[in-house]
């Protein structure tokens, strides 16, 4: 993936507030030409001591990807007050932007 891009993808994933969630595609719908795979793709692999708030980026069913780091992201995000419903969506009131 180019630099340009990756730059581009965390710029936007550090402006999400805490407390709301987007999703993979709404990040890649603000770049210039990355895809939600690409998105995807960023978050695995950011580099150690990031800082960036990788936890508030879902799928967009509004749910949490199956990946190996979901459990910490659902209690990362229940931190910072987003409720899951029954079925582990996501109220759509809580996506950004």
């Amino acid at each position: 993936m180019r630099a340009e891009l990756l730059e581009q993808i965390y710029t936007i994933v550090a402006q999400i507030p805490q407390g709301r969630v987007t999703t993979y595609g709404r990040v890649a719908k603000m770049t210039e030409g990355a895809t939600a795979r690409m998105v995807g793709s960023a978050m695995r692999h950011l580099p150690d001591g990031h800082g960036l708030p990788w936890h508030r980026v879902i799928a967009a069913d509004r749910k949490i990807a199956d990946h190996g780091g979901a459990a910490r992201q659902r209690d990362k995000l229940c931190a910072e007050g987003v409720v899951f419903d029954a079925n582990g969506r996501v109220d759509a009131t809580r996506l950004w932007p």
